[in-house]
Order: structure tokens, then sequence, then C-alpha cells
């Protein structure tokens, strides 16, 4: 059962987004602009809840991706390997390490912020605060540097809504074209020397939502074997990487 994207009309099933898949568990490389549960004021709803349940009717999300975000989620295919996988949740014995572009030059080893979390009224965006809200750690590592920007390594302990993007914040290592917290667009103009745009066409940037992808995932199966399961980077990630890489 193919559904259509919202973002582009095309339609999209599960099985284009497999990475691996046993008897309890599918793991995909979710899209950006998709999002993991049903939203309640979609028109035409398109969540990977709706894709999985249409691969598999028992199909359950372990947990879940922010909609912008791209990248490996677990989704269980029966109720004991989602007891299972939820118990390392709970137990934070899964290792989640996600990989984002921040804006500005940062040298981040092993940097930990430790900042408590509450949502803002509206549910559509988290604030710091120290004496309301709840525990939050996420780690830091730089992987790269650029002219302008910088890859992270971000490996969250607690699984906070926008936890990674508003500890980032807090660095002054906002995440790129994440406005929500301070981060800034990249154009190609920003990096390329003598760069001629077009004459009458605007200057789109670079990726065009929060740059952010859940990179892999680490937890043991049901026969207890510990795997790392990886998503590689999508196309609008990877065009800014490369850009940067050239150009940065």
């Amino acid at each position: 059962m193919a559904k259509k994207c919202e973002l582009c009309g095309m339609k999209l099933t599960l099985e284009e987004l497999i990475v691996h898949e046993n008897d309890d568990y599918i793991l995909i490389n979710k899209p950006p602009h998709i999002a993991s549960l049903d939203e309640r004021n979609a028109d035409k709803p398109l969540s990977i809840l709706r894709l999985a349940k249409a691969y598999h009717a028992d199909a359950q999300l372990c947990h879940r991706l922010d909609k912008e975000t791209s990248g490996i989620l677990a989704i269980a295919k029966n109720p004991e390997a989602y007891r299972h996988l939820a118990i390392q949740f709970e137990h934070r014995e899964v290792t989640k390490r996600y990989h984002a572009i921040a804006n500005g030059v940062h040298d981040f080893d092993s940097i930990s912020v430790y900042l408590p979390i509450s949502p803002i009224k509206d549910g559509t965006a988290v604030k710091i605060d120290r004496q309301k809200g709840k525990e939050a750690e996420t780690i830091f590592n730089t992987l790269k540097v650029y002219r302008t920007n910088t890859l992270v390594e971000c490996l969250p302990i607690t699984g906070r809504m926008h936890q990674i993007r508003i500890h980032l914040m807090c660095l002054k290592a906002p995440i790129v074209n994440d406005a929500t917290y301070g981060g800034k667009p990249v154009y190609l103009s920003d990096l390329k020397r003598n760069f001629n745009l077009k004459k009458d066409t605007e200057e789109m940037p670079l990726i065009q939502r929060v740059a952010l992808h859940a990179r892999s995932l680490t937890f043991t199966l049901l026969d207890g074997e510990r795997t790392i399961f990886e998503a590689p980077y999508p196309k609008d990630f990877e065009v800014l990487v490369k850009q940067l890489e050239k150009y940065g």
C-alpha cells in the first residue's frame, strides 16, 4: 500500500525505506518531512506508523523522530520485540547517535550538556527550565570543522523533545536552518567565492529543514546480540555536507 508524500507528491512505501529487517524488527531510514505518528490536523495524513501498519499489521514504533529529522528508526513486528526494546530505552541501554551541521566553528570533545527542559505552552518548542524542567543530558563531539560550520556528533543520554536542538543552542552552536533555536540557513553564496545567481531567481538554502540526522541506533536483539544499525545521509543532508567539503 503506497501513500503520497505531502512534500513531493510521490508515492512512498515502507519497503523502500528499510535498511534491515528480521523476524522481530524493521529498521528504516526515515525521510525528512514525514511525521512518525499521525498528526491531528493533517488533511491527508501520511505517517511512518501508517506505512508500517500497511506493511506489517502488528507493527509498533519503538520511538519517534521529529517530522523534519531524518534517520534510523526502529519498528517492532510483535509485542515481545516492542517490550524488549522499550525496556532498553527505559534503562538507557540504547545508544543513539545523531549528526548535526551547526552554525559556527566549534571544538567539542565529549562535551556534556546537562540542562533540564520544559515544553513551552503551545507544545511546539521547549525551553531550559532549571526549576521545573525534566532532566536532559547530551554529549557532543566535533567530527569535522569547515570554514563557517561544524559537523557534530550528538549522543542524547535522555530522550526529551528537541533536546539536541536546544542543547546545541546553549553551546552557541545552533543547528543550521533551525530558526526555532537560533539556527541560520546556509547558502551556496556563503561558501562559494564569485557566486553568481541567475537573474530574477531567488537563492534557496542548501538544506530547507533542520540539519539533523539520526545516524545510528545500537541495541540488543532478542537473541542477545548487541547490534548497530546505521542510516546513510538523505540527499539534502548529503548535498550540504558535500558543498561544505568542497567550498567550506
